[in-house]
């Protein structure tokens, strides 16, 4: 009991570690505080799906579990990235943030969609297999599977839309000034 408290621990002391570099480096790359956020956004869209994957599986939430969670948020925060690049392209050629994003969703879905399904198709072999020594990973890879694939739908609906409204708050004119 006392190794999976410290295993926990290690898991979440390394994921906040994570989220705080993956904040600093988009913060860079975007040149502003208020789009790696929006970006961010996508990493709980994605236990949406771990969740889900698990009860649907009937599986219980474990250390592998949380393993495959920490892998996903990369995994799904690349799609919201390449979103957000091509909303501030939209947004550069001096489209509204309404048609900015619009646009980047129609531009980019199958490319998003494409990846995340080639992804998704790539672990389920591993997520079929029946054998006793794949049943430590299957908690791993179905929180990866169904957290990427819940996860890229409500990234191509959730970033524009949060875009969008922080732009109906004038939240985002900043965003633009920076971005030029």
């Amino acid at each position: 009991m006392a190794e999976g408290a410290k295993t926990g621990s290690s898991v979440r002391n390394g994921f906040l570690i994570g989220l705080v570099g993956v904040y600093l480096l988009l913060s860079f790359l975007f040149r502003n505080y208020l789009e790696p956020l929006i970006v961010m956004v996508a990493i709980p869209l994605g236990l949406i799906g771990v969740i889900w994957g698990h009860i649907l599986l009937g599986l219980d939430l474990s250390m592998p579990s949380i393993v495959g969670f920490a892998s996903l948020a990369g995994v799904v925060v690349n799609n919201a990235i390449l979103l957000m690049e091509f909303i501030r392209i939209g947004r550069r050629r001096g489209q509204t943030a309404a048609d900015a994003a619009r646009f980047a969703s129609r531009l980019r879905f199958r490319s998003i969609l494409l990846t995340s399904a080639t992804t998704i198709m790539g672990l389920l072999p591993l997520l079929l297999e029946r054998s006793l020594q794949a049943q430590i990973l299957i908690p791993l890879v179905t929180s990866l599977a169904f957290g990427l694939f819940v996860g890229t739908i409500l990234v191509l609906i959730a970033v524009p839309a949060l875009y969008t409204i922080l732009d109906d708050f004038g939240l985002t004119q900043n965003i633009e000034a920076e971005a030029d």
